[in-house]
Order: structure tokens, then sequence, then C-alpha cells
């Protein structure tokens, strides 16, 4: 259910545009969407990018899959297939953004009191769910997030690597893309043959 102001800002109205696009997603809204939609836009601001972006610029890592990472997605513009979103599942709805201009990164993580204070800022929701979705409509995003400026461990030219870069794994023989390879014993080999494979033959 998106809410409606009685008179909408521009970025009133881009967050409900945005909100219906993650809603068509889906085939509904839920509160995790409503997060990762005011996640990305909020990086936006923060990063002084222009979103959802038209480019590549904007890269985000994003802590989880699902709801949230579809809501980052619309609002950012980027995307698993564009190279432009990374999951890496620590199960937290939260995502580091980074200007890969200018090597700046952010990180955007609920506040730990985003849902009592939705739940107050929505008190004529009908029960806890609907005051989650209104109420991180609601919130200003410096009561509903917390930001960390941070630095990656990684090179930032890495995780983007070279376009059209391909490498075969010595063992198993199957291509790696995007310099995923790993070097070991003077041997080219994939993730899966060098630290073990999230799965096994049969």
């Amino acid at each position: 259910m998106l809410i409606s102001y009685p008179s909408m800002s521009e970025s009133q109205e881009l967050l409900q545009e945005l909100l219906r696009k993650a809603a068509d997603l889906h085939h509904h809204l839920c509160p995790r969407q409503v997060l990762g939609v005011r996640m990305g836009l909020y990086a936006g601001t923060l990063l002084g990018l222009d979103l959802p972006q038209k480019g590549k610029r904007l890269l985000a890592i994003m802590e989880t899959d699902g709801c949230g990472a579809d809501g980052v997605s619309v609002a950012a513009n980027c995307w698993v297939g564009h190279r432009t979103l990374i999951i890496v599942d620590y199960g937290k709805v939260a995502a580091t953004f980074i200007d890969t201009k200018t090597e700046t990164a952010v990180r955007i993580s609920p506040h730990p009191l985003c849902r009592e204070r939705a739940l107050a800022a929505a008190a004529e929701a009908p029960n806890r769910w609907q005051g989650y979705l209104l109420g991180y409509q609601r919130l200003n995003p410096a009561d509903l997030f917390v930001t960390q400026p941070v630095r990656l461990k990684e090179d930032l030219r890495h995780l983007i690597s070279r376009a059209g870069y391909r490498a075969n794994c010595a063992i198993c023989g199957e291509e790696i893309l995007n310099e995923r390879e790993v070097r070991l014993d003077n041997r080219i080999l994939c993730r899966a043959c060098a630290d073990g494979a999230y799965y096994e033959l049969i």
C-alpha cells in the first residue's frame, strides 16, 4: 500500500514511482522493498549522484538477496545483470554504495530502532506489517538508517574487472570470466577447484 501525500514534493513523487516499480517486480509491496528503495535514494543524496543512474557509475554491494535487493536495484538502477550490483550474503538488509569515479563509499543499514520508529510514524496502521510499510515511507532517512563512510578491502578495479577477459581452469577446464580466477602453484584455477565448490558431483 502506497501512502499519499497532500502535496508531494518532487522527491516524494520519485519515491512513489519507484515503489510502484518495485511492487510490479513482486506483484505486491512489502516493507523490505521500501527499505531498499529508500536506501538506494539516500545513497544518491549522500554521494551527490542522480538516481536511478543512467550509466554504470554507481556500484552497490548488497548484504542479502530478496526484496530489499530489488528495492535497491529499482532505486539505484544497479542490477546483477549489469554488473553494478554484487550480493555478499550476510543476511542483512544493508548495502554499500560506491561512486566508481571518486571511489567514495558509504554503507547504509537500517537503524536498530527503525521498527519502533516506523510504528510510531504510522500509528493508524491496522497491524505491525502495515505499520512498517507506511512508517518506512514516512521516516526521515536519518531516523531510518545508519550511515558509515567505508573503504573497500578489495581493489575497486578488481571488483569491476576488465570486460572480455577470460581464462580456463587447469583442473575442470571451465571458462572463468571477469578476472575471478585463482593462481595456485603457477596454475590458473577457478575458485571452486581452488577452495572447494558449494556443490558436489553425484
